[in-house]
């Protein structure tokens, strides 16, 4: 069974998430966490809520009745960093000109499952 959490609209370019988050697919989620902790990035700090809330619905008793999980079999199954929708503000430039300024989002989508 495949235990999912997201955080929608992380205010973090999702091309600035998506190199850490290559880092930890497809491992085991304590190893997973080990390997976020040391990295400097703001989008390993995201990422590494994100595993922790995905962990805590595996081990929510009201999540699988019946069944006991194994902290150390679970795994990274999918883990997606899409965009989100873009604020877009206007910066004043030379000769009367303007730039847009896209202050980008990104969802973070990650799934754990047991072996």
């Amino acid at each position: 069974m495949v235990f999912r959490s997201k955080h929608k609209y992380a205010r973090i370019s999702a091309q600035k998430v998506r190199p850490v988050a290559d880092l930890v697919r497809g491992k085991f989620v304590d190893e997973a966490l080990d390997i976020l902790r040391y990295q400097p990035q703001r989008g390993a700090r995201m990422l590494e809520k994100v595993i922790k809330t995905a962990l805590a619905n595996a081990m929510d008793p009201d999540q699988n009745p019946g069944q006991m999980i194994n902290e150390q079999n679970l795994f990274i199954s999918e883990c997606c960093i899409d965009a989100g929708p873009m604020f877009k503000r206007v910066r004043p430039g030379g000769r009367g000109m303007s730039f847009m300024i896209k202050k980008r989002m990104s969802h973070i989508r990650v799934g754990i499952e047991e072996v």
